[in-house]
């Protein structure tokens, strides 16, 4: 893949950019990108994954003002303040590279945690190498992938186990495709979308209730779960989960609220219930697993549960970068069909 028509007489070439201005408004940026440095390589986008969760959290203007976008991520180090750029779902092909790095890398398919854009350059440590056998558009993945092996190893699901999954969105699909292959008794979940219901029976998920009936009297079958995981995105899934828990239950809250509000019960059965309520976070790995574990090989599980759960199942939104508004305006209004979109980048 060539961009030479892209290129000015200088060497430098005008690349696309998404920013978020203002509480629900974004707009594309042209912006001339210079050739790599000595120590970079430039990328054209293929495609960026949009996160339905955290994204719409900035394009409400719902996050902490004071938290850096991302506590790990070198490309989203900056504070949550309006004009900024957001996305850490990037796989492009590498198409130039500067004079200090390897030319073996040109050519390459590339994944990047960067915000998106149609080009961008970077240092080869920024980049990850798609596998082969792993699609473009199944590489958009490794992220919530991640988080959703991140939430298995914080949850430690066991044999035999009861297990609720909360919400049915884009990480919650992608951790009951993964809890599916564990010889659990049960794997339950609660979503309200027609359409994310079916995916979560299509992955293995055995029932799927609607909210307003998930509770211990009307589905006496998910009362007394041994793990729950709440990644509705929703607070007042917290107590839903508080209710559906047993003695010594563990729920592990893998949502992101940002800066809304969240009003726990903590006053009734599960002030006697020695609940475990586990906050877990891909930036870091669980204490407990330092000693083995890596970034590297936490990648390399989502990399094959990603060849084992083929989630381009799970792409319902091809966009190109200048219909994001219209996009993000339909996350916004919860408009349904809408699982997990990305922008295509072949179409500028």
């Amino acid at each position: 893949m060539t961009d030479t028509a892209n290129h000015t007489r200088h060497g430098a070439l005008t690349a696309s950019q998404l920013w978020f201005t203002a509480p629900f408004q974004v707009e594309v940026r042209n912006v001339s990108l210079a050739p790599p440095a000595a120590d970079e390589v430039q990328v054209c986008s293929l495609y960026s994954a949009v996160s339905p969760g955290s994204e719409l959290l900035l394009y409400r203007g719902q996050l902490p003002n004071s938290m850096a976008l991302d506590s790990s991520l070198e490309a989203l180090q900056g504070a949550s303040q309006y004009p900024v750029q957001y996305g850490y779902a990037c796989v492009g092909e590498v198409v130039e590279t500067g004079a200090d790095v390897d030319p073996a890398w040109r050519g390459k398919k590339v994944f990047s945690f960067q915000p998106h854009a149609s080009h961008f350059n970077a240092r080869p440590d920024q980049l990850m190498p798609v596998p082969d056998d792993i699609a473009a558009e199944a590489a958009v993945f490794l992220p919530n992938m991640e988080t959703a092996v991140n939430l298995v190893q914080d949850g430690q699901p066991m044999l035999g186990e009861r297990v609720v999954v909360l919400g049915q969105g884009v990480v919650g699909l992608l951790l009951s495709g993964v809890l599916a292959h564990y010889p659990l008794a049960t794997l339950k979940a609660v979503e309200g979308q027609p359409n994310r219901q079916a995916l979560a029976r299509e992955l293995g998920v055995q029932a799927v209730f609607n909210p307003e009936e998930a509770t211990p009297n009307q589905q006496p079958d998910l009362a007394d779960a041994d793990l729950i995981y709440e990644i509705s995105g929703h607070p007042d899934a917290l107590n839903l989960a508080i209710g559906l828990s047993g003695y010594a239950s563990r729920i592990v809250i893998g949502s992101w609220y940002g800066n809304k509000p969240v009003s726990v019960d903590l006053g009734g059965e599960a002030h006697r219930n020695r609940l475990q309520l586990i906050t877990s976070q891909v930036s870091t790995l669980a204490p407990a697993l330092g000693g083995r574990w890596s970034k590297q090989r936490r990648f390399d599980v989502a990399w094959e549960m990603i060849r084992r759960i083929d989630p381009t199942q799970l792409i319902t939104h091809r966009v190109p970068l200048r219909e994001a508004g219209t996009l993000y305006q339909q996350l916004h209004d919860a408009q349904s069909g809408i699982v997990q979109p990305l922008f295509d980048y072949s179409a500028h």
